[in-house]
Parts: structure tokens; C-alpha cells; sequence
């Protein structure tokens, strides 16, 4: 079997090369530059150190190494796609974008395409039923990343490996520094890579400016202070408003009027809802449902966390709407809602929350 593997030089995907090894593959190793130059300056991932690292395993377990520049596709895709999400106050979610349309996207189409299967140090697992491939949940439920991969489609879902699906972040750990890897002490990547080392603030601020606003008690009306454009800002927000006597919760924002409306407390309802709608849903394997009538036991995830939500799912129109069995926090329009099967094993897909 033909394999290529994506690797970053994180201890993830590195062991993802020796267990292929191991195995008895021989991958064909690619570092995808993702970096890019805009009119502003230029913005790069820590790929330095990385592409060292990346070489080093390449030549550790003899694998014809290829470093690849997707860095125009990114800048179209997912940077761009960011700045105008939060340009038009919505929660932005850059990784998963990353994920459909570059890693197994752009580069499917431009590499991907000559190998039978791609393989990552992604936490996730497929699984073979009625002779089609399903995303599936990883051992370790604490680094399991189906939630970022819950954007991919079929074609893209039938192609993938995840060799250390299997494993516990503990067990990855144990089995790098058996084989002497560099990378088996390096701690795990935080943020959006786009930014390398620049503040997400200072991105926004390149492209979006400032522009001061009215920060508002939601409950009494009162001007509490001033933001400096609600940009800045997302729904649930606590940390970085700036007032005393918090906590302060982000509940609201009027985009027209460059407003944000906050709430007060340690647990104010107003931040904490049941409901949460979709758009644009899109499952990843196939409908399971068919004509869809009756409501449907699921679980499913708001963003990347260890724990899943029980809901009841239904369709409205072309809305699939999600009643939540409890209270969730910082229901955001523009982040993604992920469904699961209700035993929490597959992925089924994912939709845009919608106000």
C-alpha cells in the first residue's frame, strides 16, 4: 500500500511514522508549509524547527521526505475565511477548515491523489461498517479530535489513516522515547498555527482596526465601559473586558452598533441556553437517517472537549435542530456543532450553529 503521511514534527504524527513502519509500510513523508506573505508583513508558523525535526524522522526510518508549500490555498481558505467571520461577529473555527479543505483538500488534489491512503497523527479511529468507512472516537476521550475532523466528507473519511487512534497520549509519550525521538518530550501545539507566534489580538487588529463601542449590562441597560470593537470578542467570553467587580460574561453582540452586552456573575442564565440550531449540515459517511420524522437520541459537542452532550436532534426545514439535555454554556453562531451516534463511537457530521 502506497501511504503518505502528514507530518509535522510534533511527537504525534512522528510516532504515526514509526508505528507505519513497524507495520511494514514505507510512507512517503510530507511537511505541509502553511505559512503565507500578505501585503501587511509576513506571518509563518515555527517551521524551522519543525521541518529538523520532520527530516530527522525521515531519516531515521529511511522515508523519501517532501516539503510542500500550501501556503496561497491556506491564506484563501482558512485565514481569509477567519478574518471574515469575525469581521461578521461570528466564532470562526480555522482548524477544522484546515482539516476539509487543506490537509486532506488542497493536498488530496495535488498529492494526495497519487496514494491509496493518507495517514496522521490525528486522535481518531474508522470504523468498517456496511462496507463503508466511518469516522470513529479515539481511545484516549481526552485528546480524541473527531470534533475537529467533524467538517470532512466521504472520499476524504475513506482515505485516512490514524495509526495511533488506538493509543493513549501516555502510550505515544512511552513509545517515542523508546525509539529515541526528538520530538518525545515536545509539548503539544496550542492556537491556530497561522499566527506562529503573533497574539490573536494583534492579527485581528492588523486587518479589522479599532473601532471603540459601548460595553452593556444586558439585564439593567447600563454602560459599564468601552470595548474596542466587537471583534475582539466572543460569545461566552469572561477574561479581557477590562471591568472590575466581575465576573463578566459576553452574552450578546449588536455588530450594526459595535455593542457588546455582558451579564454578571458566577453563573448568569443569560450566557447558558438548550438549544442549539444548525445550518448547513452536512453528514460525513451517509444520511443514517433517510426521512427524517421522528426526534433522534444523540450526542454531540459545541467545541473541542473531552466530555460529550446528550440531545435530542431534529429537522426543521433544512435546520437540524439540537435540544440539549442540559445547560450549555457560550452557544456561539459561526462555531460548528458535531453530531455523534448515541453511544458516542461514531461521528455522523456537523453543522454551522446558526442564531
Amino acid at each position: 500500500m502506497n501511504i503518505a503521511a502528514l507530518v509535522s514534527g510534533g511527537v504525534d504524527s512522528s510516532v504515526c511514522v514509526h508505528l507505519l513502519k513497524e507495520a511494514g509500510f514505507e510512507p512517503t513523508i510530507f511537511y505541509i508549509r502553511i505559512g503565507m506573505e500578505d501585503k501587511n508583513g509576513y506571518i509563518d508558523c515555527p517551521s524551522e524547527e519543525d521541518i529538523e525535526i520532520t527530516t530527522y524522522i525521515a531519516k531515521k526510518y529511511g522515508c523519501r521526505m517532501e516539503i510542500v508549500s500550501l501556503q496561497d490555498e491556506y491564506w484563501e481558505n482558512v485565514v481569509s475565511y477567519t478574518i471574515e467571520a469575525v469581521r461578521r461577529g461570528l466564532t470562526p473555527n480555522p482548524d477544522m477548515m484546515c482539516n476539509k479543505l487543506i490537509k486532506f483538500g488542497a493536498f488530496e488534489r495535488k498529492w494526495g491523489k497519487d496514494f491509496d491512503k493518507i495517514a496522521t497523527g490525528h486522535y481518531a479511529t474508522t470504523t468498517e461498517l456496511s462496507g463503508k468507512t466511518w469516522l470513529s472516537t479515539a481511545k484516549d476521550k481526552v485528546k480524541d479530535q473527531t470534533y475537529f475532523l467533524g467538517q470532512i466528507n466521504y472520499l476524504q473519511i475513506s482515505r485516512l489513516m490514524f495509526p495511533i487512534g488506538n493509543l493513549l497520549k501516555s502510550e505515544v509519550r512511552t513509545i517515542a522515547r523508546n525509539a529515541k525521538l526528538p520530538s518525545a518530550e515536545r509539548k503539544d501545539s496550542q492556537g491556530i498555527c497561522f499566527l506562529g507566534k503573533i497574539n490573536y489580538n494583534d492579527f485581528i487588529r492588523r486587518y479589522l482596526g479599532e473601532q471603540k463601542g459601548k460595553i452593556i449590562e444586558l439585564e439593567t441597560g447600563k454602560i459599564l465601559g468601552e470595548h474596542k470593537g466587537y471583534w475582539f470578542h466572543t460569545i461566552g467570553q469572561r477574561k479581557g473586558l477590562g471591568l472590575s467587580g466581575g465576573p463578566w460574561f459576553v452574552v450578546k453582540k449588536m455588530m450594526d452598533e459595535n455593542i457588546l452586552y455582558v451579564s454578571h456573575g458566577y453563573d448568569p442564565a443569560t450566557q447558558y441556553g438548550k438549544i442549539v440550531n444548525l445550518g448547513a449540515f452536512e453528514f460525513i459517511t451517509e444520511d443514517v437517517w433517510g426521512d427524517f420524522i421522528d426526534e433522534k437520541d444523540i450526542l454531540f459537542k459545541i467545541r473541542h472537549t473531552p466530555e460529550f452532550i446528550r440531545g435530542k436532534l431534529k429537522k426543521i426545514n433544512d435546520i437540524y435542530r439540537i435540544e440539549s439535555s442540559k445547560r450549555i454554556q457560550g452557544i456561539a453562531a459561526g462555531q460548528f456543532g458535531v453530531i455523534y451516534d448515541s453511544d458516542g463511537n461514531l461521528c455522523l457530521g456537523s453543522g454551522i450553529i446558526i442564531d
